[in-house]
């Protein structure tokens, strides 16, 4: 909606008039731009990024020390292939197999995206921000890359005390873990792509959004200038008569004002907005900390009270003449 607003000069005579949105206006705007924009990222964006830790699970089935199904006894198979006349050892025990281990953790690393796609969906509804973002991205970075560092340290452990409980703990359980365990290690780094892809989807709303305010202030200041400059052609060109210098004066300062008005809101958005960011990201308040709010503002409020006694001011200015002697 387009309104129009007159600056008025001393006497109260309209100088010219300027166009002036409504903010709701662009709220509603940015608002349902955000909306259809997120609406239109799906999930499968991940599939490009993950293809590289897919294929380190498909991997994963072909470094294994025991069978694995549908493949076999995949890790003999290349040895002998490698080696002709190689023959496997005589093994009194079959080691225990953890081919599932790596599928089960990747499942949960998909989960693990699809959580924090969908709390991005939400918050970037609620607060559009790099912020917001970045939270929630490193905290889902985080999750998956302390699983896939953990498990090779709990591997180690379990080689270290399976050494003293003989060949077939070492062998049968501890090795085979182990070695699941660094695929798995391996396959965590390789993930974090996709959480990337995810940020980076995310983050072209948010600038468009920032896109769309500045232009919104600019096309304001634009539009100001125009309807300046008509009305100025046309006082010169109805009137017959020349422009005073006075007259040239309050022009130029009314368009010096708004630019400034123009600029001071644009700083004033943007001061809101990173307000609101950090409210958003700030924990929730105890009502401890809101009652020691609460003492500190009627502090603040009788100091400032204080200061407009006249007995104060008396007292503070003897105070300063006894400092300067």
């Amino acid at each position: 909606m387009l309104n129009r607003k007159k600056f008025l000069d001393n006497t109260g005579n309209a100088l010219v008039d300027t166009p002036e949105r409504s903010d709701d206006g662009l709220e509603e705007e940015l608002d349902s731009y955000t909306r259809s924009a997120i609406t239109r990222i799906r999930f499968n964006t991940i599939i490009k990024p993950a293809v590289i830790s897919f294929i380190a699970l498909i991997v994963s089935f072909f470094i294994d020390v025991s069978s694995v199904p549908f493949f076999g006894e995949v890790t003999y198979n290349l040895a002998r292939s490698l080696f002709p006349g190689w023959q496997p050892p005589v093994d009194t025990f079959e080691p225990y197999s953890f081919w599932w281990l790596p599928i089960a953790v990747y499942a949960l690393f998909i989960f693990i995206s699809y959580l924090a796609y969908n709390k991005l969906k939400l918050e970037i509804i609620r607060t559009p921000a790099t912020e917001t973002i970045d939270r929630v991205i490193e905290s889902s970075t985080s999750v998956i890359d302390s699983i896939s560092t953990a498990l090779p340290l709990i591997g180690a452990a379990i080689l270290l005390v399976s050494i003293k409980l003989g060949e077939e703990v070492f062998i049968g359980i501890s090795v085979p873990f182990e070695i699941k365990a660094l695929i798995i290690l391996a396959i965590g780094k390789l993930f974090q792509p996709v959480l990337d892809q995810l940020g980076v989807d995310f983050q072209n709303v948010v600038n468009h959004v920032k896109d769309i305010r500045d232009k919104y202030f600019s096309r304001i200041q634009i539009e100001s200038s125009k309807s300046l400059i008509k009305q100025f052609n046309q006082s010169s060109l109805g009137g017959g008569s020349t422009i005073s210098l006075q007259d040239a004066e309050k022009y130029k300062a009314i368009v010096t004002e708004s630019a400034r008005l123009s600029e001071i809101i644009h700083k004033n958005f943007t001061a809101v907005s990173v307000l609101m960011e950090k409210v958003n990201s700030v924990q929730q308040l105890s009502s401890d900390k809101i009652q020691q709010l609460n003492v500190l503002a009627n502090s603040i409020t009788q100091a400032s009270s204080s200061l407009t006694d006249e007995r104060t001011l008396v007292g503070l200015k003897h105070l300063e003449a006894i400092v300067k002697k």
